[in-house]
């Protein structure tokens, strides 16, 4: 069972021992708040979702941007962040990059969105990029929808139970990078759904009742059925 509760900077969430996240401070066996957001206690850990702030890159994060400039030796990616992402072309072309031989144009445009995973971030200079894995790359379509990056923790929900379902019930494949990026696919009222139940979960995100909202804004029925 999941406790949540609303916090602010000095709160206790919790007293005991457990395994803790980022925005959490333990002082002696208690567990406190350093931002405001939505605490989660749990039999795994405690959690501490902010409910304000931008996008600050971590390695490993997926993140989906918008290619905002070519140079050389690489592609420079909006990332919705105060840093851009850098894809460097040798991890798209290989070792046999050279650019005098190659055009990165052919193979990410000005304004083509991608989905990439954030290889390492130092706050001494922009993170680096990776579309090496499956599923990275240029994305060929969908709508674009944006969410405050802190909210993205309660979008996708426990084990991806709330954008599973908001999936299942409109019909809709949904991608979403932890920068607060999501790109959605479907029928068209499938879309107006989706954009709405994530209108929703961006201004309901402090209710312990996100999930039960979102179920009875969609109803029990999968769109088109």
């Amino acid at each position: 069972m999941i406790q949540r509760k609303q916090v602010i900077p000095g709160d206790v969430i919790a007293k005991g021992t457990y395994r803790y996240g980022s925005n959490i401070e333990k002082r002696g066996d208690e567990y406190i708040a350093l931002r405001v957001g939505l605490a989660e206690v749990g039999t795994d850990g405690l959690k501490l979702n902010p409910l304000t702030g931008p996008y600050l890159p971590r390695a490993e994060d997926e993140v989906i941007g918008k290619v905002a400039d070519i140079n050389g030796f690489g592609w420079v990616v909006d990332i919705n962040s105060c840093f851009d992402g850098f894809l460097p072309a040798s991890f798209v072309f290989g070792r046999e990059f050279s650019p005098a031989t190659h055009d990165l144009s052919s193979k990410f445009a000005l304004g083509d969105m991608i989905g990439a995973r954030i290889e390492s971030y130092e706050r001494s200079r922009d993170p680096q990029l990776s579309i090496r894995g499956h599923g990275y790359g240029k994305i060929e379509s969908g709508e674009i929808i944006k969410i405050s990056p802190t909210k993205v923790p309660r979008l996708i929900g426990r084990r991806g139970a709330m954008i599973n379902m908001i999936s299942e019930k409109t019909g809709c494949d949904i991608r979403v990078g932890q920068n607060g990026v999501v790109v959605v696919n479907g029928p068209p009222e499938g879309l107006v759904k989706t954009a709405k139940a994530i209108k929703i979960v961006e201004e309901e995100a402090h209710s312990a009742d996100l999930m039960a909202k979102i179920e009875a804004y969609l109803g029990g029925t999968e769109v088109g059925k």
